[in-house]
């Protein structure tokens, strides 16, 4: 199916569920938090993904994309430790900021896989160094910047007892 193994479809499920858990909570509330239930989800179905990709050698051995997955996994770890109150009063930002960063990093394997694979039979780019995908991973680097800057933003409005401006919140 798509050229995915079983376990490449096993992956990819899992990977939507998670970008559904952590879209939803950014959604409802502008934020992921790691003890939250759409946070847990998040956060477990993120390092399901991670291991399943660790079995996933399509383009050849161990690579970037793996390299990726252990860089999320240790994102992932230092979101789930600052949750824990370890950073102090930083430690929700370090903990929101790194959950929205390996949102980010999701998108990187889907936007490249989903444009070199499809449509079936005339991919949208033929490989995984178009340098259109480049631009794409970009732009979305820059939505994650401007998305962080509003967390944090939120984090301090919440934190001095301002009125909050994301979504899901009364301004």
């Amino acid at each position: 199916m798509y050229g995915l193994t079983q376990l490449g479809v096993v992956h990819t499920l899992i990977s939507l569920v998670a970008l559904a858990c952590g879209v939803l909570s950014l959604c409802r509330s502008g934020v992921i938090r790691v003890y939250t239930p759409l946070g847990r989800g998040y956060v477990w179905m993120t390092v399901l993904t991670c291991l399943t990709g660790f079995g996933i050698f399509q383009h050849g051995g161990f690579g970037a994309p793996h390299v990726l997955g252990i860089i999320t996994l240790l994102v992932l770890a230092l979101a789930a430790y600052a949750a824990r109150g370890v950073f102090g009063r930083a430690g929700q930002y370090v903990e929101v900021i790194a959950l929205s960063l390996t949102v980010f990093f999701h998108f990187i394997p889907g936007v490249t896989e989903t444009t070199t694979r499809l449509p079936l039979g005339a991919p949208l780019l033929p490989n995984a160094d178009a340098p259109e995908l480049k631009a794409i991973v970009g732009m979305l680097f820059l939505v994650f910047l401007v998305g962080a800057t509003l967390q944090y933003r939120y984090l301090r409005r919440q934190a001095s007892g301002a009125p909050s401006v994301l979504p899901g919140k009364v301004a």
